[in-house]
């Protein structure tokens, strides 16, 4: 499922995830940035808000009139997938999770490589029983743009879900030949090598995530308990800030804030 984040105007469907959390734990709304009209952006963003207070079915009318305003807005359609994905999950309405996957493919043909967007359908079809029509679309996505790491991250996060660590960890190398210093691969890595008890390298990916993107409370926890676990004499906790709220922002035309 997806949940909403502020900043490009869309929500994404992460609440109640009925297929696994660490899929789902990245979905986010967002809200317009650069793109798109004043107009759809105000209601991209008060979309966005009404999303937060649970208001979906309100949350899921500003998006319409959003993509009324600006037919050609990728994250007005993707808040429309990601509100409908929520709906279909929380109410069991399958009509809804039908409109969702429309909408996913609406934003994908004005945006071919919008993140979220893949993240959100790979999650849907995967909670419809399709793992298939899931693995498929993000090696798509991944064989059509080699030189990203984006499309890769996903995948390892698609495979840890079914419990292929092994094949997940290639992909993270992968995306971090690509791009050494990715925060999000690094997170994801670390994660898997703590998991399969290798807690000094997973320590050292973590902080060196951490010097990529300050701003991850969760990474800069489990750096704190590896530091205590493997030298409880020297052990420190970072004291880097954390931003204000929980929810994470997309601003501009692309997410900053993903995995």
């Amino acid at each position: 499922m997806s949940t909403p984040t502020t900043a490009r105007g869309r929500p994404s469907p992460t609440a109640v995830p009925l297929f696994g959390a660490a899929l789902a734990a990245g979905l986010s709304l967002a809200i317009a940035g650069g793109c798109g009209s004043v107009a759809s952006r105000g209601m991209n963003a008060e979309g966005v808000r009404l999303f937060d207070q649970t208001r979906y079915e309100e949350a899921a009318r500003q998006f319409e009139q959003a993509v009324y305003e600006d037919p050609n807005d990728s994250d007005g359609y993707y808040n429309l997938a990601a509100t409908y994905h929520r709906l279909g999950t929380l109410k069991q309405r399958p009509s809804d999770l039908n409109q969702a996957e429309h909408y996913y493919h609406m934003c994908l043909d004005r945006d071919p490589n919008h993140q979220e967007c893949y993240r959100g359908l790979a999650v849907l079809m995967a909670e419809r029983g399709q793992p298939e029509e899931a693995f498929a679309l993000l090696k798509g996505w991944a064989d059509r743009n080699p030189a990203s790491p984006e499309p890769k991250i996903e995948l390892a996060r698609l495979y840890e879900e079914f419990g292929d660590k092994k094949t997940a960890k290639d992909y993270l190398v992968h995306a971090l030949a690509i791009d050494s210093g990715n925060s999000r691969a690094l997170a994801a890595l670390g994660k898997l090598r703590e998991e399969t008890g290798e807690p000094a390298q997973a320590l050292a990916d973590y902080e060196r995530s951490l010097r990529g993107d300050q701003y991850q409370a969760g990474v800069r926890q489990r750096v704190a308990a590896l530091r205590s676990r493997l030298n409880p004499a020297i052990s420190t906790s970072p004291t880097t800030p954390t931003p204000a709220g929980g929810t994470r922002v997309v601003t501009g035309t692309t997410d900053s804030t993903r995995r």
